[in-house]
């Protein structure tokens, strides 16, 4: 069953949502919340698989309850999806630096909230190549030689080949099949670079490779 904490200012919003994800067998909305410090602190209650949180609400904002959630240790299973009107602008990209693990725009289609929501689940970034580039080739300003520099220092040659992939899109199955090693392999490798760089999931992996200079947006692979 997973778990999930609805956080929107918008009544009609929550409520849409939450009839939309309780029909469903395997998930189950345990709280809901109208502004980001309401839901910091549901989230440290309740501890959700996913939380669903919008952008911009009062009291707090999206972006900083991503980065409250975020730097909790007893949150560290909890995955953080970002609702927005407006889909790919800065704000999206701040809240995944801070630790979100993808977003959707509100007016998605409900199968696409559901399979997003399960995505995010399993530890997943709701992030396609192509989204990837538009957002991290807009986005990214840090140039190479910063402290992102550092933290890919501490991978071996093979867990720097793995963030690339995951970079590009790739799931394990498909890391798997480019390195010629087993999913099982590639997971393990993907899990210590998120270990070894202090990487929350695997969209702080994507944003950790793009702002390093290990992937350049124009180097990431086909859509």
């Amino acid at each position: 069953m997973i778990r999930m904490l609805l956080v929107d200012d918008q009544a009609l919003i929550r409520a849409g949502f939450r009839a939309l994800l309780d029909a469903e067998d395997d998930i189950e909305v345990v709280a809901e919340a109208a502004d980001g410090l309401r839901g910091v602190e549901l989230a440290a209650r309740h501890v959700p698989d996913v939380v669903l949180l919008d952008i911009q609400m009062p009291v707090l904002d999206g972006i900083e309850a991503t980065r409250r959630i975020a730097a909790d240790p007893g949150l560290a299973g909890v995955h953080v999806v970002i609702l927005t009107n407006y889909g790919l602008d800065e704000y999206v990209f701040d809240a995944l630096r801070a630790g979100a693990a993808g977003f959707l725009v509100k007016d998605t289609e409900p199968e696409d909230l559901l399979h997003g929501v399960r995505v995010a689940a399993r530890g997943d970034a709701l992030l396609s190549p192509a989204i990837t580039r538009r957002l991290i080739g807009q986005y990214v300003s840090r140039p190479p030689g910063t402290n992102t520099d550092d933290a890919l220092k501490v991978l071996t040659r093979r867990e720097r080949e793995v963030v690339a992939l995951v970079a590009r899109g790739l799931g394990n199955d498909e890391i798997a099949a480019h390195m010629v090693i087993s999913p099982f392999t590639a997971k393990t490798h993907v899990s210590r670079a998120m270990i070894k760089t202090g990487a929350r999931d695997r969209a702080q992996l994507v944003v950790l490779a793009y702002e390093s200079g290990l992937v350049v947006p124009c180097s990431a692979g086909a859509p």
